[in-house]
Parts: structure tokens; sequence; C-alpha cells
């Protein structure tokens, strides 16, 4: 977090504000649950009233809908984490209320469109009503017309007019369309995922942290869109390429790829993964997974944090899954 109060960089990504696991707690008290929260960025710290060694810090994010830690814990301190390092501790927090009024949602502009005949009759119409088309699902498609993600739209005409993409095809802008837009990180690897699927393993190898999970996101919802292949045959034999899992995104994304190729999806969690394993998502237990350079796995995910804080190996935790569910995992 230092870097953020420094003039550096204010994202912080995916944070949990935990209890500091040094502490004690009550005897026998359940340990409580983390608070989860998403894209998170430093917005202003000051120095702290009553010690000018410490600081107050706001930060913003999205809920991750896991409450606030509760009492009796305070007195103990929180701790701050990005489940791979801590990034500080804290006495104690005040939420700050938002807005009354959320943010309207934002406008949208489709280009190039082929209009089917329901909105080519709205548009004729022209009415208010009838350019009011209500909820609607727009598919995003990448240049190869393979369907890439979705998002739910509020489709309102507020204008139209002749594209210059070519002929019988519209420009339309829709008011307070976009519930979720794609956040200003992620916008460049999207513009990088649009173009079709990658050609070569390890795209995603050059990213940070935060952006593997954000082109594993991307991966994920382009993989869990439904598969027209089927599962090959169990006792297939998969490399995974583990030169660079030095993160827990970076093994889901090398995952994907011993499985389904470039670009491909197999888990993004625990849980994911168990899921892929009961098929339909490229692979037919059991298998053989054999992971080339898993030392540097074994190191970089050696002590990574759970939401309470607290150091495991991710590394041994995954092995354990995958052996669990029937798949030989052969280390090298």
């Amino acid at each position: 977090m230092r870097e953020a109060l420094t003039g550096g960089a204010n994202r912080l990504g995916d944070i949990w504000v935990a209890p500091r696991p040094d502490e004690l707690h009550p005897a026998g008290s359940e340990r409580i649950d983390a608070w989860h929260l998403a894209d998170v960025r430093v917005v202003d710290h000051r120095p702290h009233a009553g010690d000018a060694a410490l600081w107050d810090i706001v930060i913003e994010g999205a809920d991750g809908y896991v409450d606030p830690p509760d009492d009796p814990y305070f007195g103990a301190g929180l701790m701050l984490h990005d489940e791979r390092e801590p990034l500080g501790t804290c006495g104690d927090f005040t939420e700050l209320d938002p807005p009354d009024d959320e943010p309207a949602p934002a406008p949208l502009r489709l280009i190039g469109c082929a209009p089917g005949a329901a909105l080519q009759e709205a548009l004729a119409t022209g009415t208010k009503s009838a350019l009011r088309l209500g909820e609607a699902l727009l598919v995003a498609l990448d240049r190869t017309g393979a369907e890439l993600t979705d998002r739910h739209v509020n489709a309102e005409v507020a204008a139209w007019r002749p594209s210059a993409l070519g002929p019988g095809l519209i420009d339309i802008d829709l008011t307070e369309a976009l519930r979720e837009t794609v956040p200003v990180f992620a916008r460049p690897l999207w513009e990088r995922r649009i173009d079709g699927c990658p050609r070569e393993p390890n795209a995603w190898a050059g990213y940070g942290t935060a952006d593997r999970q954000a082109w594993l996101d991307l991966v994920r919802e382009h993989g869990c869109r439904g598969r027209s292949t089927p599962d090959r045959p169990a006792g297939t034999v998969y490399r995974m390429d583990g030169r660079h899992i030095t993160d827990v995104p970076g093994l889901y994304l090398a995952l994907g790829e011993a499985v389904n190729g470039p670009g491909g999806y197999f888990g993004g969690c625990f849980g994911a993964v168990h899921d892929c394993l009961r098929g339909n998502f490229g692979a037919t237990a059991p298998f053989t997974l054999v992971w080339e350079d898993s030392d540097v796995a074994r190191r970089g995910l050696a002590r990574v944090l759970s939401p309470q804080g607290e150091r495991y190996s991710y590394f041994d935790e995954m092995v354990l899954e995958l052996t669990e569910r029937r798949v030989e995992v052969i280390l090298r």
C-alpha cells in the first residue's frame, strides 16, 4: 500500500479486511468471516490526528458480499491483504455512505447494427413507448464471430442514424443502458481479447497479478458459454507449462491452456475446477496432468494468504484437490 500513498499506482485490486491472525481470540469463539472488497483504490490519505506516524486512508471499492468485521475483534486490530501479501494494519474503520442517488447506468452506442424485424418495427413506429424496448441481453462477439461475454442492458432507443459501416446498417444510441461497464484498467485486455482467441499459449504471461485476474475473468466468461466439442476420453495425458505460474490467476490460466489449448478454461478456483472435472469442459477424469517446471509454482504459491490472513500453500492444496478428483499429477 505504500506505493499507493507515495504517488504510485493507487489501484489495489481485490483486498480482504480481517482480524489480525497473530492475535488470540476469546476462548470458545468462532473465527469471523473476512470482509471482501473488489477493485479497490486509494482515493485519499492524511496523517492520523492522534499519531503522526500513522495514516488515515480512504479507499473505495465494490462490496464483495461478505459483511464487515464486527466487535469484539477491533481491539486486536485489523489487517488488509490481497491474498498474496499483507498491505497494512488498522485499529478500526468507518464506512462512508455512498450518495443517496446511485449513478445512472451509462448510455451506450451500438455501431453498425443490422436490425431485426422487431427493432425495425419499433424504429418505424417511432413513439416513445415503442422505442422503450425493455430488458435485453447484449452478447459481445470477438472479431471471429465467437461469443465472448454478455451484459444485460436496458434497451431504450434515444436516437438512430444510418451507419458508415455499410448499407442497411444503423448506429443506435441507447439511454441509461449499461449497468456494468468495463473497468478502465481492463479495456486494453478486452481490446486484445476481442481480436479472437489467442493462437499461442501464455498470452497472459507478461501481465501482473491483477491483470491476469482480469484476463482470467474473460477466459471464464467465454469458457462457460457452452461447449461445442466433446470431452476427450478418460486416460488422456495433458501437459501444463509451469514456467509462468507465479500467482493464483496464472495457475488457472495455465491449467485451462493445458486442457483446452491457448485461451482455454478449466476452472478459476477450487470449486470451479471440481465442476469442470465433472465433464463438459474438455476433459474426462481420470486423466494425467504432467506439470512442467512445477518448482516455479511451488515457490510462488507456497505462502499465499487465506481470507482470514493465514498462510498456506496454494500449490499443495491444488495438487491435493486434483489428486482427490482422480487426476494423476506428475511434477517435473
